[in-house]
């Protein structure tokens, strides 16, 4: 059965009327569906992932009742493509997760009689197909998937065996051989001095544990049935419960969150000799108790799924300060664990996915190229000089003013063009047909609500 829901930008808007903050990211679309069961939290959607198959980006997300996936459309649309019921689907499903591994998608739940469930993506963009569901004794409920696809190895943490319908003890992970993918191989399990393994990052044999209230684990899987440890970060300043984390492409930077009220991220540098060492705390509205979720990072930018503060995007060159953002949760809420929930910044296109515990899953897009250049302490006009019918960029000091409006004028005080932006902290100009000097005046309210007006000199060759 195919799920097909609400993919309807104004009525999103209209249910949530009150100011939502948006800064430098594009809403492209979002699915949602009010029919999906659910108890009077309002909670139907849980993890989210990505991938791309056949030159065809697609995402899935995680429902009370099983895993929805959909076509990212060129024309930045979330087409819907499949479904899988999940072996347990109850309004008491809140943990669904997904990860991919060749042509098939490997998707776990952490409530009830669960299982681990498999299904092929090869008849994309028609169908995805259920061809195993495995509930055994190396598989029931699970809380978490990593797939070393390099090595064909598969991470599963808090594993609950369910072997003929009898639930064994909780453990902490267990790694499987994909060497056949429909039936995977257990080869290792453990740690045994500690009670739980919450998420996992692999590359390259080396995987970085996060091990809940014990902290981060670092090991070698070279011989993944005898893997080493390398390192024990048991203890760290602003301590919370440590929930997940990334490594950057290069190797260098790993960013973790600690799932506890008020606590911040921590960017990390790792070294060759598996030294994790925390150089920078950053985060949002950390000081009203926000809680961070799930992360991914580039080389350069870090995207996080923030709860109730929702997608938000952190420059990660030198400090961290966040460039973008997106709140999915625009209601107010004691809770601190409603809204963004999970994230997929991976995408060849550069589009983003969040998953939402209440409003599902939301399609973005945002200027990357634009933030790879850093914002300057003064309002910035580039390139200037610039040529006849090219475009140039203006950007506020420290991309901190997100609502403004510009009047272009030319040495005669002729008014040339003008125009107002809003949740964005730069804006393109096209410049003049004619060659000359130009001034654009740039008009702005502060935080102490007093208009300013600042001018920059514009040269069009």
């Amino acid at each position: 059965m195919l799920k097909i829901g609400c993919s309807c930008l104004f009525i999103f808007y209209i249910l949530n009327a009150k100011c939502q903050e948006i800064k430098n990211v594009q809403l492209l679309d979002r699915w949602y569906e009010d029919s999906l069961v659910t108890s009077s939290t309002k909670v139907r959607y849980s993890g989210c992932w990505g991938f791309t198959f056949s030159g065809k980006e697609y995402a899935v997300i995680g429902s009370t009742e099983g895993s929805h996936f959909f076509q990212l459309t060129d024309s930045g649309k979330l087409s819907p493509c499949g479904f899988i019921e999940g072996r347990f689907n109850s309004a008491q499903v809140i943990h669904r997760e997904i990860k991919t591994y060749d042509h098939y998608a490997y998707l776990v739940c952490d409530e009830g009689s669960s299982s681990l469930q498999i299904a092929d993506l090869q008849y994309l963009p028609d169908s995805v197909v259920k061809v195993a569901d495995i509930q055994d004794s190396r598989f029931g409920k699970t809380h978490n998937l990593f797939i070393d696809s390099t090595n064909a190895l598969l991470y599963a943490c808090l594993v609950t065996p369910i072997p003929n319908g009898t639930m064994l003890n909780k453990i902490p992970l267990r790694v499987f051989s994909l060497a056949n993918p429909l039936d995977p191989l257990l080869i290792w399990e453990g740690p045994d001095d500690i009670p739980e393994v919450h998420d996992a990052f692999v590359r390259n044999n080396t995987a970085i544990l996060n091990c809940g209230m014990d902290g981060i684990r670092i090991y070698d899987f070279n011989n993944p049935s005898n893997p080493i440890l390398k390192n024990d970060l048991a203890f760290y300043q602003d301590q919370g419960y440590n929930h997940q984390g990334w490594l950057s492409p290069d190797g260098k930077t790993y960013v973790f969150a600690d799932e506890t009220s008020g606590k911040r991220l921590k960017k990390c540098k790792l070294d060759v000799n598996y030294n994790l060492t925390i150089e920078n705390y950053f985060g949002t509205n950390f000081l009203n108790n926000s809680v961070p979720h799930n992360i991914m990072i580039d080389d350069d930018f870090a995207y996080v799924a923030y709860y109730n503060e929702g997608l938000r995007i952190f420059d990660l060159r030198d400090l961290p300060v966040e460039i973008a953002a997106y709140d999915t949760y625009p209601e107010e809420s004691y809770f601190n664990m409603n809204g963004a929930w999970g994230v997929y910044a991976n995408y060849p296109s550069g589009r983003i996915v969040i998953s939402d515990r209440q409003y599902g899953l939301f399609l973005f897009d945002w200027e990357r190229s634009i933030f790879l250049n850093r914002a300057m302490d003064e309002f910035h006009l580039y390139p200037n000089p610039t040529a006849s019918h090219e475009t140039a960029i203006i950007r506020t000091p420290g991309d901190a003013i997100d609502s403004f409006s510009l009047r272009v004028y030319d040495t005669t005080g002729k008014l040339i063009n003008e125009s107002s932006t809003e949740n964005s902290s730069y804006e393109y100009l096209a410049s003049p047909e004619h060659s000359g000097i130009y001034y654009v005046e740039i008009t702005f309210v502060n935080y102490l609500g007093e208009s300013r007006t600042f001018i920059k000199k514009w040269v069009i060759i």
